[in-house]
C-alpha cells in the first residue's frame, strides 16, 4: 500500500518510487501479461461445425475478410478482430483463441484456413545479424486513426520497455533501420511515405501494423486510399489487428529479429 504524502518533498517521491519496485514485466522471459477478457486473438475454423450452405459469417464481414469458395478462410490482414463472424455463425464454425501471435514475414500466410499457421521468421540471416541485438525505427502515421500508433507508443512505457531489446524509434529516417508503418496510406501521404522510405539507408525493412497499413482496412478501396503500404514499398513483417494489442506487436517484432 502506497502511503499519502507531500508531493512537494524530494524525499517522499522517491520513497514512492522504491515502494513500486520494478514494474517491467518479464515477458519473453516469463508468463505473457493477462490479457483482457474481450480480447480477441487469432480465430480458429472448425469445418465440420460449418454446414456448407450459410454465408452469414461473409455476409457480416465489413471488410471481406471471410471468404467461402472451396473451404473457409479469413485474411487477417483483412480481419478488424470485431467478431461479428463468429457470433453470426449458428454452430461456432469460427472461434477467437486468446492466441495473440498474429505476425508473418509472407502477406499470404496472414490467411487462416484448416491448416496450422505458421509463425513469423526472421527476415534473413543478415537481418537477424545486423538487427537482432539493436533495430532503430520510423514510424510513419499514413492517415490512420491513432489506435495503431497508441498500442505501439505503450511499448515504450516502463511496464513494456521496448528499448530493453535494443528495438527504438527515432526522429529521422537516416538513423533508421526501417520504417514502422500504420494508416492506410492516403493519397496525400503517399510522396511523404515514399521519400521517407528512400531516406532510410540500406539494408532496410518496412513492417506493416494494423489491418490499415496491411490492406487498407475498413478503408479498403476507397478511392483516396493505396490499400496500405505493399503496394508501394517492399514489406518485410506483417502484424495484423485493429488494432493489434501491444503484445502482438511485442511478439511479431521479437519473432522477426530472432528473440523469440
Amino acid at each position: 500500500e502506497i502511503k499519502e504524502c507531500d508531493w512537494s518533498s524530494d524525499v517522499c517521491s522517491s520513497d514512492l518510487r522504491l515502494q513500486q519496485k520494478h514494474r517491467t514485466m518479464d515477458y519473453p522471459d516469463g508468463p505473457a501479461p493477462v490479457l483482457p477478457d474481450r480480447f480477441l486473438g487469432r480465430p480458429t475454423l472448425v469445418p465440420d461445425c460449418c454446414e456448407g450452405r450459410c454465408s452469414r459469417c461473409v455476409e457480416v464481414c465489413p471488410t471481406g475478410a471471410v471468404t467461402k469458395e472451396a473451404e473457409l478462410r479469413i485474411d487477417l490482414g483483412q480481419c478488424l478482430f470485431c467478431g461479428e463472424c463468429a457470433a453470426a455463425c449458428p454452430n461456432e464454425a469460427i472461434r477467437f483463441t486468446e492466441d495473440y501471435s498474429l505476425s508473418a514475414a509472407e502477406r499470404a500466410d496472414l490467411t487462416v484456413g484448416v491448416a496450422p499457421p505458421r509463425p513469423a521468421r526472421v527476415m534473413h540471416e543478415m537481418a537477424q545479424r545486423l538487427f537482432g541485438r539493436s533495430l532503430k525505427l520510423r514510424q510513419v502515421s499514413a492517415g490512420g486513426c491513432n489506435a495503431c500508433e497508441a498500442d505501439t507508443n505503450v511499448l515504450g512505457t516502463v511496464g513494456w520497455d521496448l528499448g530493453r531489446f535494443g528495438i527504438q524509434f527515432v526522429a529521422s529516417p537516416r538513423h533508421a533501420d526501417g520504417l514502422l508503418v500504420t494508416g492506410p496510406v492516403p493519397e496525400n501521404m503517399r510522396v511523404a511515405l515514399l521519400k521517407t522510405f528512400e531516406a532510410v539507408p540500406a539494408p532496410k525493412l518496412v513492417i506493416a501494423v494494423g489491418a490499415c497499413a496491411i490492406s487498407g482496412g475498413p478503408y479498403r478501396d476507397h478511392a483516396e486510399v493505396h490499400n496500405g503500404c505493399g503496394g508501394l514499398i517492399p514489406v518485410d513483417l506483417h502484424i495484423p489487428g485493429c488494432p493489434p494489442h501491444p503484445l502482438t506487436i511485442l511478439d511479431g517484432l521479437l519473432r522477426f529479429i530472432g528473440r523469440i
